[in-house]
C-alpha cells in the first residue's frame, strides 16, 4: 500500500494585500482589554420588539421556505413606496428592486455584474474597506480619488480628471463612512453634470440614508433623473432598524441594470431569508421608525460631543451617520493606528484610525468613534476619555 503524505496545495491569492480588517483587529483588542468598543459600527442596544414580533409571526405562519429570487413582493413594494415618497422616483418593484443579504453583498454583486477585466472604477478615499477588494476580484482597477483632506468634501475637478475611456463606474457614499459628511444637493447636481456625457455607472452607497442631522435632507441619487438612470442605489435595513446582524439590504436600479445584477445575485446568494423579509415588510407599514431616526441619533451625537468638549480632542463636524471623527493632534504624537491601540489598552476606549480607509495609509491625525451605543455605554467611554 502506498503511503499517502497529506499535502495542502499552495494557493495564489486573489487578494494578496488583504489581511484582517481593522474592525476585527480593534474589536478583538477591545474585548481582550475590557475596553468600551466605540470602534466597530454597530449598536449595542436592542431593536424595536415590534420588529422581532413581526419576524416571529412570519416564522410561526410557516413562511420559512425559499422566497422569490429578487425578494418577497411585499417587501419590494414597501421599498419602492418608500423611495417614491422620500425621493419622488418611482421604481418598479417587480423589475427594479432586489432584496440582498446586506449592503456588502449588494456592492460586490453590483461590481461583479458590471466590471470586466481592465475596467476602472473610481473610489473616493477614505472609503469603506470592501470597495477596492470587490473591484480587484472582478478584475478591475480601483482609481483612488481623495476627498478633500480636513473637510472630506468631494473634489469634482479631481473626479472629472480621473474619468477615462476605461472608467466603468464611480462609487460614492453619502452619508459618508468614515468622515460623517453628507453630500449636498449642489454636490449631487455637479456629479450629474460630470457624468452626463459619459456611460459611467454610479454605485451609490446610501446605507446611512436615514441618519442626517440638523434638519438637513439626504440627497439620494434617486432624486436626480440623470443619476437615477445610471445608478445602483444600495441601502441597509440592518443600519436603519438596528439589526446589523440580520444582514438584509436592497438595491434599486433601472430594469436593465437590475437584470444584470440579478444574474449574479442568483448565483452568489440566490435569495435572502424569508421570515425576516416578511417581518420587515410588515414593520415598514409604519414609517415613523425611519423618519424618527435622525432625531434619535442626533440626541446621541449631542450627548457624545458634549462629553468630548472637555477633552483635547478637536471635534470634526458630524453631519450624518452614527460616527464622530476627532483630530488627535493636541493629545499625542502617535500615528492614528498606534494612537488607537494606545487608547484601547491604556485608556480603555476603542476607536478606528482613518488611515485604515486609505490605500496608502494616509495619516492626518484623525480617528473615528461610533456613537450608536446605549447612553450608559457612551457615558462610560466619556468618563475614561475625560482623562485626556
Amino acid at each position: 500500500m502506498t503511503q499517502v503524505i497529506p499535502h495542502t496545495p499552495l494557493l495564489r491569492s486573489k487578494l494578496p494585500a488583504v489581511g484582517t480588517t481593522i474592525f476585527t483587529v480593534m474589536s478583538a483588542l477591545a474585548a481582550e482589554r475590557g475596553a468600551v468598543n466605540l470602534g466597530q459600527g454597530f449598536p449595542d442596544f436592542d431593536c424595536d420588539p415590534t420588529l422581532v414580533n413581526a419576524v416571529t409571526e412570519a416564522m410561526q405562519r410557516g413562511l420559512n421556505q425559499y422566497p422569490p429570487m429578487p425578494g418577497v413582493p411585499v417587501l419590494r413594494e414597501a421599498v419602492a413606496a418608500k423611495l417614491a415618497k422620500l425621493h419622488g422616483h418611482h421604481y418598479n418593484p417587480n423589475t427594479e428592486i432586489t432584496i440582498t443579504a446586506g449592503a456588502t453583498q449588494a456592492i460586490i454583486t453590483i461590481i461583479l455584474a458590471v466590471v470586466h477585466p481592465g475596467d476602472e472604477v473610481i473610489v473616493l478615499e477614505p472609503c469603506y474597506d470592501s470597495y477596492v477588494p470587490n473591484i480587484e476580484l472582478a478584475g478591475g482597477t480601483a482609481v483612488r480619488v481623495p476627498l478633500t483632506p480636513g473637510t472630506f468634501r468631494p473634489d469634482f475637478d479631481k473626479i472629472a480628471a480621473a474619468i477615462t475611456p476605461k472608467t466603468r463606474a464611480i462609487l460614492i457614499n453619502s452619508p459618508h463612512n468614515p468622515s460623517a459628511t453628507v453630500w449636498t444637493e449642489a454636490d449631487m447636481r455637479k456629479l450629474q453634470d460630470i457624468l452626463a456625457p459619459t456611460d459611467v455607472l454610479l454605485i451609490s452607497d446610501e446605507v446611512y440614508e436615514h441618519m442626517v442631522f440638523d434638519g438637513k435632507l439626504h440627497y439620494s441619487a434617486a432624486r436626480f433623473a440623470g443619476l437615477a438612470a445610471r445608478a445602483f442605489i444600495v441601502s441597509s435595513f440592518g443600519k436603519t432598524f438596528h439589526v446589523t446582524g440580520w444582514k438584509v439590504g436592497y438595491v434599486a436600479a433601472p430594469a436593465a441594470l437590475s437584470a444584470e445584477f440579478r444574474k449574479v445575485h442568483q448565483f452568489n446568494v440566490f435569495t435572502v431569508n424569508t421570515p425576516v423579509q416578511y417581518g420587515l415588510a410588515t414593520y415598514m407599514a409604519d414609517d415613523r421608525p425611519y423618519l424618527d431616526l435622525p432625531a434619535f441619533y442626533q440626541r446621541k451625537r449631542e450627548l457624545f460631543r458634549s462629553g468630548l468638549a472637555g477633552t483635547r480632542f478637536k471635534l470634526l463636524p458630524s453631519e450624518g451617520t452614527y460616527f464622530q471623527c476627532v483630530d488627535i493632534s493636541h493629545i499625542s504624537d502617535l500615528n492614528e493606528a498606534d494612537f488607537c491601540k494606545w487608547l484601547t489598552t491604556e485608556i480603555g476606549v476603542a476607536a478606528i484610525p482613518l488611515s485604515a480607509f486609505y490605500g496608502n495609509g494616509f495619516d492626518q491625525r484623525v480617528v473615528r468613534f461610533c456613537f450608536a451605543k446605549k447612553d450608559e455605554t457612551l457615558m462610560a467611554a466619556l468618563q475614561r476619555l475625560a482623562k485626556l
